[in-house]
């Protein structure tokens, strides 16, 4: 594989996206677009009132990491892209719809505009997908203690969590590795850190698909 531009990041909210973007960043020397969460207009009130807010929330994101991956394309540097265009229309915008939280009109314009910017770009060079039980987002989440998170549903969780791991099973956007973290403490043990850079080292020679369970 030629050098790579575009590094993608996913998995559930809790899951230790920005975590680990940040360690693989300083490890290879790339440049990272995190999800600006702490500053999205839409997050408090999203999380007081889904049903009023869903739609503002879900447009706000898919602009935000649209125009992330419009400058990775423009740019010469290699970018890791914390959480995707791909997770906003596979995950959550459907996730609201079905639980009567985003109008179907609303949702069907928002997943048309989708469809109209994934035209334009292409999938990352490798997707990888931080694969977590729901104990384990819980136990993250609470450990940041965001105060918009509280509100958050075990439910929620549980419903995006399967429809992660139904969108997993279906990816074909290109190379793809999942990593387990149940088990795994990358943050603060050196030898998970370790496993995991060479994983995605060997992934960006080979681009073949990898499971580290």
């Amino acid at each position: 594989m030629s050098q790579p531009k575009h590094i993608a990041i996913a998995g559930n909210i809790g899951a230790g996206k920005t975590t680990l973007s940040t360690l693989l960043g300083k490890n290879f020397g790339w440049d990272v677009h995190y999800e600006d969460a702490d500053n999205n207009p839409y997050l408090g009130d999203f999380y007081n009132d889904m049903q009023r807010w869903s739609f503002n929330l879900q447009i706000h994101f898919l602009h935000s990491r649209y125009k992330q991956i419009l400058d990775i394309l423009a740019g010469e540097r290699t970018v890791i892209q914390d959480r995707t265009i791909f997770e906003d229309a596979h995950i959550f915008a459907p996730n609201l719809h079905e639980m009567g939280l985003m109008a179907t009109r609303d949702f069907e314009n928002y997943f048309n505009l989708f469809e109209t910017m994934r035209s334009q770009v292409k999938g990352p060079d490798l997707m990888i997908y931080l694969r977590a039980s729901i104990s384990t987002l819980v136990k993250h989440i609470e450990h940041r203690g965001r105060d918009y998170e509280g509100n958050m549903s075990i439910d929620y969780l549980k419903r995006l969590n399967k429809r992660y791991n139904d969108w997993i099973a279906t990816y074909k956007e290109g190379p793809l590795l999942i990593i387990d973290i149940d088990e795994r403490d990358f943050e603060n043990r050196p030898e998970d850190r370790g496993e995991i850079f060479d994983l995605v080292s060997r992934e960006l020679n080979l681009g073949l698909f990898t499971e580290l369970s």
